[in-house]
């Protein structure tokens, strides 16, 4: 583990944490703003654009030079309730330097005002437009509940008899909104970020009408067999190991190939922490894997 690692985690601890509890989260919720904007440094490696599908924003970013042909579909996290961050974008300013790799970002609509149901409508019409206009392998990916969604959606496309992503990439992903693992308890009193109790809340608003077990909400107690492969980076600081883990376990004993990669020490979506070595070594394997 490097110092640097090391002395970020504990300069969470100063961090206030919008999921500690029902009221917090929807404290954050009532101040929240928009997405970040698109920083210089995403303009020096790709060429920018901009388009609405289904009344929400789709940013879609092409290398300026190193084109590898491949494109990735990316959802960002915010436990569905909160904004795209400029961390976000810098992770992704990385990943089209590293891989050449072309990318498309929906903006989805955010609970409680929007649900998973809006959601899909949204990532399967990308997905459409993405088949389509790329020639190369077309990757879904995702961190934290952007990872869900990501997952979700091959599930879908699967049961839909649909052509199927070329693999799935997987930051720290949150994949059961019901939170009810048991292994979740100890790993909270590690995790610097994340609470159990304003998540339990997230995921309820999300469903909508739904129950916070259905697959689509939680797509870690859906049907994994039949995946592309998946390749999942994850810290061992955050409670989201504990399903990553399941999840691991479940698509092996489908008969899918999975990676899991855990960093010791690794806090929640540390990979978008350009300053630590862990998180350049985890996306420099996503380049690989981007890269074929």
């Amino acid at each position: 583990m490097s110092l640097s690692l090391r002395v970020t985690r504990e300069l969470l601890r100063l961090r206030p944490s919008s999921t500690r509890s029902v009221d917090s989260l929807r404290k954050a919720i009532r101040s929240r703003g928009d997405a970040a904007p698109i920083p210089r440094a995403l303009h020096r490696v790709a060429r920018v654009r901009e388009t609405l599908v289904n009344e929400q924003r789709v940013v879609h970013l092409e290398p300026l030079s190193g084109a590898a042909g491949s494109h990735l579909i990316y959802t960002h996290g915010g436990c569905y309730t909160f904004p795209l961050l400029g961390a976000h974008w810098g992770l992704l300013a990385s990943l089209v330097a590293r891989a050449g790799v072309s990318v498309t970002v929906p903006l989805y609509g955010l609970a409680p005002e929007h649900t998973v149901d809006e959601a899909y409508e949204l990532l399967d019409r990308v997905y459409r437009e993405a088949i389509v206009a790329h020639g190369g392998p077309v990757f879904l990916g995702g961190d934290s509940a952007g990872g869900g969604l990501a997952l979700g959606q091959a599930q879908r496309y699967r049961d839909a008899g649909k052509v199927a992503p070329a693999g799935i990439l997987l930051i720290s992903p949150w994949v059961d909104a019901t939170m009810a693992n048991p292994d979740i308890g100890p790993l909270e009193r590690r995790d610097r970020m994340l609470g159990r109790a304003g998540l339990v809340e997230a995921g309820r608003l999300w469903a909508g009408p739904r129950d916070t077990r259905d697959p689509l909400v939680s797509p870690l107690l859906g049907d994994l067999s039949g995946l592309p492969p998946v390749h999942v980076y994850q810290g061992d600081h955050d409670l989201f190991l504990a399903d990553a883990k399941r999840l691991a376990r479940g698509i092996h004993d489908a008969g899918g190939q999975v990676e899991l990669r855990i960093t010791r020490g690794g806090f929640h979506d540390f990979p978008a922490a350009p300053w630590l070595p862990e998180a350049r070594r985890a996306v420099g394997r996503m380049a690989e894997v981007l890269q074929g």
